[in-house]
């Protein structure tokens, strides 16, 4: 069924109807042509305007060539001059010989009356002719009762009648009309047929057919493996509208192809990152527990107290990556549900402190937040968002020197919130900005790290697009992480000092330590 998206007249429905009605269009103005033509030749074959002047005009001709040539044949002058003229009449001559225009339309029982007039000499030299008719017993007594044969005229040789035209009354037999006009009619009408059909082929179907052949070979093209097979959708009617479906089906699947190839990837490089990550611990796990169990080594007891505390180490060390591949995976996958809330920023950076206070005091770190007019409230999870903002801030803890600063802030950038981590330690290469939030990264060469992961900040980012945002990271006197979020939709909540989150929901003030 037509979409309707395009103007109704490019419809092929309409340029089918446009191409029939044409079509006998055409066909109308060639029988009026033909018929035009038919009663010219009809009106042309007919020199005369009434029998008895077909007549007078024959004879006369006859005559005349006669008196000319008498040798010359009747019958060949009378096929040569009338055979066009569709009035049939017959030529009698006294010696016997006689001819007609058209035997066919001249019926036997004619033909036999006028040859019994002629041989009794009872044909006037020129009038109407009228054959007495035998009456039969049924019918009354009395004599025969005549009827009107034709119009006729005599033929003169040297002044003294050698015969007779007569010329049959009423409309030329159809039957004769029609066996000399049907070929012509026939092959006229088969010519438009066949010019008509052709036409219609060539402008209405031709097109299409086309354009619905090479939607074919697109899509046998497709089915083979070729994702780029796309078929030309120029046009507004129904096979434009069906190469524009498929085209779009194309690049829908191509798209969908390129992701499922991107993810195979992305699949086998984290198999292979979580094999070398998880690789590492393992094998000093299984090293030590080796080197344990050897019964020939004589260990004394510290040094079997330290090799216990790095197998400590390293099992949470594997325990971490673990439990972060996990949460991962849960958060790329849309398998954790979001519960969103109105969230106070002031409570976001009031945990952070919070977590990481008795760190930054032995260090001497300074912590500063800044919360811009209209930047108060976040519309998000509670307990993911500060996930967020805790790995953040332990990562620009880990780069920051004793003595510095880290800076939570706040505000508006345009109609977006954004949400900023910043450190006063050496910041990323540049080389390595493009690649921090892979799996498994890290910018060791640059900000020499230690510990962690390497999945952190992979989970910030998956966080931060859960919640329809994006993450960035540049150098501005060290690190810092831009995180761009939607504004709240709806009424902000007052963010106070008496809103904090424990334990990633929200609580009372009195059960956090405000230390900004």
């Amino acid at each position: 069924m037509y979409s309707g998206t395009s103007p109704w007249y490019r419809s092929l429905y309409w340029r089918i109807a446009v191409g029939l009605v044409s079509f006998l269009a055409l066909m109308l103005v060639a029988q009026g042509a033909l018929f035009i033509w038919t009663s010219d030749r009809i009106a042309g074959s007919m020199p005369a305007t009434s029998p008895r002047r077909l007549a007078v005009l024959v004879a006369s001709d006859l005559s005349a060539a006669l008196n000319t040539d008498p040798t010359i044949s009747i019958d060949d002058y009378v096929k040569d001059q009338y055979s066009n003229v569709f009035q049939p009449f017959i030529v009698l001559m006294r010696d016997g010989r006689e001819v007609a225009n058209h035997p066919a339309g001249i019926p036997d029982d004619v033909r036999n009356a006028l040859r019994v007039e002629m041989s009794r000499g009872e044909l006037p030299a020129r009038g109407r002719v009228f054959v007495p008719r035998r009456r039969s017993s049924d019918d009354r007594p009395g004599g025969p009762t005549p009827f009107r044969l034709g119009e006729f005229a005599a033929v003169f040789v040297d002044g003294a009648p050698v015969g007779t035209v007569a010329v049959l009354l009423g409309r030329p037999p159809m039957g004769m009309v029609v066996r000399e006009l049907a070929p012509t009619m026939a092959l006229v009408g088969g010519s438009v047929l066949v010019v008509g059909s052709g036409l219609i082929a060539l402008f209405v179907f031709g097109p299409a057919r086309r354009r619905m052949k090479q939607l074919q070979e697109a899509t046998v093209r497709f089915g083979a493996g070729d994702m780029s097979a796309r078929a030309p959708d120029q046009g507004g009617d129904e096979v434009a509208a069906l190469a524009r479906s498929f085209n779009e089906m194309g690049d829908e699947l191509a798209n969908r192809a390129r992701a499922l190839e991107a993810s195979d990837k992305a699949r086998r490089q984290l198999l292979a990152d979580v094999s070398h990550e998880l690789m590492t611990p393992l094998t000093a796990m299984r090293g030590y527990v080796e080197t344990l169990s050897m019964p020939e080594l004589h260990l004394d007891q510290a040094t079997r107290d330290r090799y216990l505390r790095i197998i400590d180490e390293e099992t949470h060390r594997l325990e971490r990556i673990v439990g972060d591949l996990l949460d991962l995976a849960r958060l790329e996958g849309g398998g954790t549900a979001m519960h969103h809330e109105y969230v106070p920023v002031r409570a976001l950076f009031d945990r952070v402190h919070s977590r990481h206070e008795r760190e930054m005091t032995t260090r001497s770190i300074k912590f500063v937040s800044e919360i811009a007019p209209g930047a108060d409230t976040i519309y998000g999870d509670p307990d993911r968002l500060e996930q967020a903002l805790q790995n953040l801030a332990a990562n620009a803890l880990r780069h920051t020197p004793d003595g510095g600063e880290i800076a939570l802030s706040a505000d508006l950038a345009g109609d977006v919130l954004r949400l900023r981590v910043r450190d006063s330690g050496t910041g990323i290469d540049a080389d390595h900005l493009p690649l921090i939030f892979d799996r498994f990264y890290k910018a060791d060469a640059s900000r020499k790290a230690a510990g962690g992961s390497g999945l952190g900040l992979s989970i910030v980012k998956a966080i931060v697009e859960r919640h329809g945002g994006s993450i960035s990271a540049h150098n501005d006197g060290g690190a810092v992480f831009e995180i761009l979020l939607p504004p709240p939709s709806g009424p902000a909540i007052s963010a106070g000092p008496s809103s904090l989150i424990r334990d990633g929901r929200l609580s009372s003030a009195d059960d956090a330590n405000d230390g900004v």
